[in-house]
């Protein structure tokens, strides 16, 4: 149930997650990466969800969708990441939401009853496990068409780098998915993920929902780099950053898809990235 209360591992309820900085995040030419402050950024966000999720990709219509939104639960939860252009400001002045990426804290997740994750996977064992460490969880991310490009991407995982170092979290995860409910379809992508990056016992989680175990094919039954092509561009920046997965994909005929869960544990960042951004998100920061 949402409105129950997570417990931290030591028993007692989470507090409050704490007042954060300054909203802008950084910068790049005429974009800017920061956290929604308003309720018409976080709406427009929601809008850009609606336009990607449903009208471009014929997700069903849940949630507000009579007022073309993608909104659920964990939204009033959550902080949203941004990105907006603005050299392309509309009549009304503000600049375009054109990216966006949903964050969920433990005490985020705590006041909203669970994880987003929750509702597909078995994570309380995982976060237990690492009771010490700070967890935190991406989700809805998109790209408004236009914009799907390096310059969107670097400024989109600058932003969330920013975050990540701002507030000490350790651990980065969420579920990112294939576009439709059959895997079969993705059965030579689904099997490089469980033939490199497979989460060891400590980082796994089970799934709870209709699921296909991963590698669904034999390394010798299908080609690894035509498998690495054929990835969602998102899942594949994860694997170059150094992310594992789950031993397990979902099937989430809700929103017409193959979900994967990502575990991305700072520590383990690929080391070029994490200097090409900065050990403290520099490189695109806001003057």
């Amino acid at each position: 149930m949402l409105d129950q209360t997570i417990q931290m591992p030591n028993g007692t309820a989470a507090e409050k997650c704490p007042s954060r900085e300054g909203a802008v995040l950084g910068r790049l030419g005429s974009l800017t990466v920061k956290l929604a402050e308003t309720s018409a950024e976080i709406e427009a966000a929601k809008r850009l969800r609606y336009a990607v999720f449903h009208e471009e990709r014929g997700r069903k219509h849940t949630g507000a969708a009579s007022l073309d939104i993608d909104e659920d639960a964990f939204d009033a939860y959550c902080d949203h990441l941004i990105v907006v252009d603005e050299d392309a400001r509309s009549q009304a002045g503000g600049p375009p939401v054109i990216a966006t990426y949903r964050l969920m804290d433990r005490h985020m997740a705590a006041r909203a009853g669970r994880f987003y994750s929750a509702g597909e996977y078995d994570i309380a064992p995982l976060l237990a496990r690492h009771e010490t460490l700070s967890f935190l969880e991406f989700g809805r991310s998109c790209v408004a068409p236009g914009y799907r490009d390096k310059r969107t991407v670097e400024l989109l995982w600058h932003g969330s780098w920013a975050y990540v170092r701002r507030h000490g979290h350790d651990v980065m995860f969420g579920c990112a998915s294939f576009e439709g409910t059959d895997p079969a379809i993705h059965a030579e992508a689904l099997s490089l993920l469980g033939e490199q990056a497979l989460a060891e016992s400590g980082w796994q989680v089970t799934a709870i929902v209709p699921s296909v175990s991963l590698p669904v094919l034999k390394a010798e039954d299908y080609d690894a780099r035509k498998a690495l092509r054929s990835l969602p561009p998102i899942l594949k920046g994860y694997l170059r950053l150094g992310a594992i997965f789950a031993g397990e994909a979902v099937i989430d005929h809700e929103f017409g898809t193959v979900d994967v869960l990502v575990i991305l544990p700072v520590a383990r960042l690929n080391p070029r990235y994490v200097q090409y951004y900065g050990e403290d998100a520099g490189r695109h920061k806001a003057g």
